[in-house]
């Protein structure tokens, strides 16, 4: 019986997103990104779930001043995130089964993995994100505002939105208030939630 891939795909295709992300030039969704941080205290600790290589989004929390956590289920690119920024921590985990380093975060970030996830795995992996956020903090997930889904380009694998109103009643039975949503200049849709 083979392992289930935790990584949905990305450890088989690491170099080719890699490769990808070196040549683009990165900036869809950094002023977004960067409008939230801002929102942030300045010393936010931040847990950046699917973090990738870190660039762009982890970059730009470090670039704000955030202490940054990264989880990424592909070996190859929590590696390369560690090379990119060896003074913050990552974990090779899936955010599934994650422990989320046992701590709690200020803030809590997803920028193109929540949809990727089965729909049983987003309920769960927000109820975790509201779990480890303080009082106040804040979450900040990408996917589409239609109840949708599709095939991911790079990987072949499924990917699956939930929907505006299904996201916003899971974010309420998790202790998470939809405080905003959004799209950003590649039509990239946010959703914006603080614990209360």
């Amino acid at each position: 019986m083979t392992e289930m891939d935790k990584s949905n795909g990305y450890e088989k295709v690491a170099t080719k997103f890699i490769s990808h992300r070196e040549l683009s030039n990165n900036a869809i969704g950094l002023s977004a990104v960067r409008k939230w941080a801002r929102s942030l205290p300045k010393d936010a600790v931040v847990l950046d779930l699917g973090c990738g290589t870190g660039i762009p989004i982890s970059k730009v929390l470090l670039d704000e001043g955030m202490e940054v956590f990264g989880i990424d289920a592909s070996s190859t690119l929590s590696k390369a995130f560690q090379k990119n920024f060896p003074n913050a921590q990552v974990a090779c985990d899936s955010v599934e089964d994650s422990k989320f380093f046992n701590r709690t975060f200020d803030a809590i970030i997803s920028w193109g993995l929540i949809f990727l996830l089965s729909k049983e795995a987003q309920e769960k992996v927000i109820n975790k994100a509201s779990e480890a956020l303080n009082p106040g903090g804040k979450l900040l997930f990408t996917s589409p505002s239609q109840n949708t889904e599709w095939t991911d380009v790079l990987t072949g694998h499924n990917s699956f939105s939930l929907g505006a109103e299904k996201y916003t009643e899971i974010l309420s039975s998790s202790g998470l208030k939809l405080i905003d949503t959004f799209e950003d200049e590649g039509g990239n849709h946010y959703y914006s939630a603080i614990k209360i």
